[in-house]
Formats: C-alpha cells, structure tokens, sequence
C-alpha cells in the first residue's frame, strides 16, 4: 500500500499514482483527524471524493501516532489523550472514536487502536501494553459492528463492504505474541494485521516474531505487516505467509534522491505466460542508486525501462543537483512504480511456485 498519510501521495496526483499500477493506498486517520478535520472529511462525502481516489482506502488507526508522539500523549484505558503539538489544541481518541472517525473517513479497512510498545520493552511492559489492546480491540470490534448495522439500515448494503482489522502485539516475547495472536482471532476480524516490528528491533526478531505468529492466524484472513519494508524483507515476509504491506520507504527515498531498480531488468517478468526465473531466491535481485552521485552527471542511461525510460539519470541527476521539484516526483514515481511492480512479480512468482 503506498503512503497517502494526509489523504496524497507526497509528490504524486491521483492519476499518476493508478498509472503506476497502484490498487490501494494508506491514510492516517490521526493526521485526517487535526487537518482537515471530520467536518471537512464528512462535507466531502469521505476521503475518496476529497482526493478524487476510488480505489481503496486502509486507514491506521492512530495507533502509531501513540508510540511516536509519546512525549504529547497520555495512555489511559478509556483510550489516549494528546494535543496538537502545532497548536496545543487537545483531543482524546478511544476505541469508539477511533472507529466513527474511520467511518467518517469512509475507510475501507479500518484498524483498530492499539498501543505499540517501543523496543527494547520489558516483558511486564509489553503484557500490560498487550492486555490494553485487546480490551481496545474488543471495545472496536462492538463499535463497528454497532456502526455496520446502523449505516447498513440507513444508505443500504454500501456499509457491508467495509472491513476491520485486529492488531497482533506483544513486543518480541514469543509467549505474548502468541497469546496476542489466539486472543485477537478470537474477537474476530476481517484481517489480522502485525504491529511493532518496525519500531527499531534487530530485522532477525521480525523473523522470529513472524515464526510465532503466522501459524496462530487464519489462513483464509489476510495477513498485514505493518511498516515494512524494503524489498527483500517483503519477498522473505511472503515466503512466511504475509499477504499486505505498508511502508513510507518508497517515497521518503526518492525525496532523497535514492532510487531502487531492478540489478537485471530484461529478467523481468512481463507477462503470467513466462515462468519466472529464481530470482526471489536471493536478496541480489534489486540495488539502489543515490541520483546525486556525481558519475550520473553524463549518464545518459534511462532512468528505468519503464514509467521513466524517457528521461536520462543525467537529467534526473541535474533536477535533483539544481532543487527541481520535477527531480522529487520523477523518483517518486520510479521508486513507487518499483515497489508496486515488484508485488506483481511476486504474485505471479507464487503462481509458478517460484516463492
């Protein structure tokens, strides 16, 4: 899902995000709520008419915003409270907030609120985090489902098609991610998600995290991992059953001129009648460029063999040495029409068995 937190894509319009392929996107309910704010969201019709987006919409609960803004918040277990740090205007978000704001939104998949324990967390820290959201997840799942059948009764079966996520926590104790897992599911949801794995940790406790959650999920639910990653940490997270992915990498990197390619694009997948080779075998399959690099000033080579093969790495080179803001968009729209290919690459590689 390519990061839309305050309802765009940095650097993109709507039309030239679907030109890349793009078939979801995320917003961040937290940002939504202090600008625009739910008048404006609700005045619109929701964030797909205020952003002319049709496709779907995931939105985070805000749960992130509780680990990242720590300093402007307070936990309590009727939910957070915060102020703007722009303004110092207060707002306190609970579980049924979270939800009717979503609804406000008019998300597609809505997530329920959570805490995030920071890394490293003591293990008492990170159950009585653990117990607070699963009563935060119960209290969700009564509010929508409360909401599904109030909006079912008033504007028809529309409301039916929206969805609700649960969150897996529990740091990186394997009995707590465990327990976290089998009580989630238990309240049942649409789809399980899987929190605070890119908060710091070493990348080998993901795995491990990974390897204690996945079999204690239903494989007919789709499986989120939120925040990750970069590309070969998706290719690994599939392999172990992970179906959806969010991550803030392909955009935050082109903004710094750093760009990810295909080491041997002529190897790419073009069409579900090639069978793939084993290139999702091996990390090897992909670098990364930083465009301000002075051996780009004479290369004339295409940036990519794809959306950009009509500009030079010279010209995107000089854009980015020179503060065009073309240079931006034209590497966001490289990174993100990698990331976005890369995931149809996997999904015809598990069709082939190649993953």
């Amino acid at each position: 899902m390519t990061i839309a937190t305050r309802g765009a894509v940095k650097n993109l319009s709507v039309d030239e995000l679907k030109e890349t392929g793009a078939e979801i996107i995320l917003s961040n309910t937290y940002h939504l709520l202090l600008e625009p704010g739910m008048k404006i969201m609700e005045k619109a019709g929701g964030l797909h008419n205020f952003m002319n987006w049709q496709g779907p919409i995931l939105t985070d609960s805000g749960g992130y915003q509780v680990f990242s803004l720590s300093k402007h918040r307070q936990i309590s277990k009727q939910g957070v409270s915060f102020h703007d740090p722009k303004n110092g205007r207060k707002y306190f978000l609970t579980p049924e907030a979270v939800i009717k704001i979503q609804k406000s939104i008019g998300s597609d998949i809505m997530m329920v609120l959570d805490e995030c324990p920071p890394y490293p967390s003591t293990k008492n820290y990170a159950k009585d985090s653990l117990e607070l959201t699963l009563q935060w997840a119960r209290r969700c799942k009564m509010a929508f489902t409360k909401l599904k059948m109030t909006g079912s009764r008033r504007q028809g079966a529309k409301n039916r098609k929206q969805l609700l996520f649960g969150i897996v926590q529990g740091g990186t104790h394997e009995v707590l991610r465990i327990y976290s897992a089998k009580e989630t599911v238990k309240i049942g949801f649409d789809g399980y998600a899987i929190g605070g794995v890119a908060v710091g940790e070493p990348q080998a406790y993901r795995k491990q995290v990974l390897h204690w959650v996945i079999p204690n999920l239903p494989e007919n639910k789709p499986r989120y991992l939120m925040g990750v990653g970069r590309p070969d940490e998706i290719v690994e997270a599939v392999k172990n059953g992970i179906d959806m992915f969010d991550c803030v990498i392909p955009t935050r990197e082109a903004r710094h001129g750093r760009l990810y390619l295909w080491k041997n694009p002529k190897s790419q997948i073009l069409n579900s009648k090639q069978i793939p080779n084993s290139k999702f075998k091996t990390t090897n399959f992909y670098k990364t460029v930083n465009i301000f690099n002075a051996k780009f000033k004479k290369d004339m080579s295409p940036v990519n063999d794809t959306n950009l093969k009509q500009y030079s790495k010279a010209y995107l080179h000089h854009l980015f040495r020179t503060n065009e803001p073309l240079g931006m968009r034209l590497a966001t729209l490289n990174n993100v029409g990698f990331y976005l290919q890369l995931m149809r690459q996997i999904r015809q590689g598990i069709m082939f068995g190649d993953i």
